[in-house]
């Protein structure tokens, strides 16, 4: 039987929030940092790119790792030496002299940032089928709460020098790492753990079980294109703001800051009151087309303000998160969800890496001096056609997995074993 208690779940959504916010105060600053050792617009899109993509190699081969620890020894320990770990590491960054150093506390960073397995999986334990997507919201909502404050707040630090956001964010994971040392109970109890396998240590092979597996590999795959279209905000915003509209530090974090209220609005609140009311496939498929229609509005917004816009008017492109993730975590067993987690966590870390190098190559291309057609909004684009595909597969899915989409129920699919 599920364990459904709601301080567990407040719980894990300020650990989760904490967490996010030490990464939001980075981002406004990231341009900043590598213009610190080198100031051409080629070396600073690549590297931006460089930056943010090892950051994710690390957690895609460590979130495996993590989910199958934490179904071995349970959530909790694996997830405070994550925490301590990130809040040492960040104060390295902040000190570091060389772009070497930098890059290899961002590696050591990936490794420790994959607490997000642990704490998805530790959602899922306390979960049922009557909560399921709401608490998944939940993880939604508090990474929107703290992309309100942190982007905000790292374009004021900024101000003071490159070193005060990676401080803040060092103080707000050791505040994360007290937090649960203190008071975040463990939610795996020992009937439900398993012994470790050295085989469920390979990122690829948890790959390969999920994405070829009969039933759940269309929902993966469009898990994957959401995501990828999803990773042309951390790659590009920031360059894309700046080059475009003249943005300062303080205005990128300003509006990430508003896409913070709109993804805290939509998962933690309107996911609980829709996707009962729709259904999870409905809800998908409508997230979808708003997300088509956002990237669109992205790139070819001619003034500032118009992304506000878009943001506000498309912002239900954020329930495809909680609605996928619950379509597919659906009816696997507790012993399996630390492993499960830990693969899609892989999967979205796949995409961290990829997309970067994807969207700062094109933003470069489209931008520069030798650009054949200027069209800063290029990136953008392309995250609306990786939506459109995502979109195509939802409707080729009834036709290999049967599905009902009566409000408020999953789709009936086989248990992963």
């Amino acid at each position: 039987m599920k364990k459904t208690s709601s301080a567990s779940v407040r719980f894990i959504f300020a650990t989760i929030f904490l967490d996010a916010l030490g990464i939001g105060v980075l981002i406004p600053v990231f341009p900043d940092v590598i213009r610190r050792f080198g100031h051409d617009p080629s070396f600073v899109n690549h590297y931006y790119g460089y930056f943010i993509s090892v950051y994710a190699l690390m957690q895609f081969l460590a979130s495996p790792i993590l989910g199958s620890l934490s179904d071995r020894f349970g959530r909790r320990p694996v997830l405070l030496v994550s925490l301590l770990g990130a809040g040492l590491d960040y104060l390295l960054m902040a000190f570091a002299p060389t772009l070497g150093i930098l890059f290899a506390g961002r590696i050591i960073s990936g490794l420790t940032g994959a607490s997000m397995t642990v704490a998805s999986s530790y959602m899922a334990d306390i979960s049922d089928d009557s909560n399921r997507s709401a608490n998944f919201g939940m993880i939604g909502a508090a990474f929107g709460l703290g992309f309100i404050v942190g982007p905000g707040l790292g374009g004021l630090l900024g101000h003071y020098g490159h070193q005060a956001p990676f401080i803040a964010a060092a103080v707000f994971n050791l505040l994360n790492f007290a937090f649960g040392y203190f008071i975040l109970p463990e939610s795996l109890d020992e009937a439900h753990r398993r012994k470790m396998s050295l085989s469920r240590l390979n990122p690829f092979r948890s790959l390969a079980r999920v994405l070829f597996k009969p039933g759940m590999r269309i929902l993966v795959w469009i898990y994957f294109l959401l995501y990828l279209a999803g990773q042309s905000h951390p790659s590009i915003w920031t360059l894309y703001t700046q080059y475009k509209f003249n943005w300062s530090t303080f205005e990128v974090g300003l509006s990430l800051s508003f896409v913070g209220i709109t993804v805290a609005f939509v998962q933690g609140y309107l996911t609980r009151l829709i996707v009962p009311k729709w259904g999870e496939m409905k809800a998908l498929n409508i997230g979808i087309v708003f997300g088509v229609l956002a990237y669109a509005g992205y790139a070819f917004s001619t003034q500032g303000w118009m992304l506000y816009a878009v943001l506000a008017l498309t912002c239900l492109n954020g329930i495809t998160g909680p609605a996928s993730m619950s379509l597919i975590s659906k009816d696997t067993p507790p012993q399996e969800q630390g492993e499960l987690q830990g693969t899609l966590i892989s999967i979205a870390s796949l995409t961290s890496i990829i997309g970067p190098l994807i969207y700062t190559d094109v933003f470069a291309r489209f931008t520069g001096d030798q650009a054949a057609v200027h069209f800063p909004g290029s990136a953008y684009f392309l995250a609306a056609i990786f939506s459109l595909v995502s979109w195509i597969l939802f409707g080729l899915y009834p036709r290999f997995h049967k599905v009902t989409n009566t409000p408020g129920s999953v789709p009936p699919r086989p248990m992963m074993h």
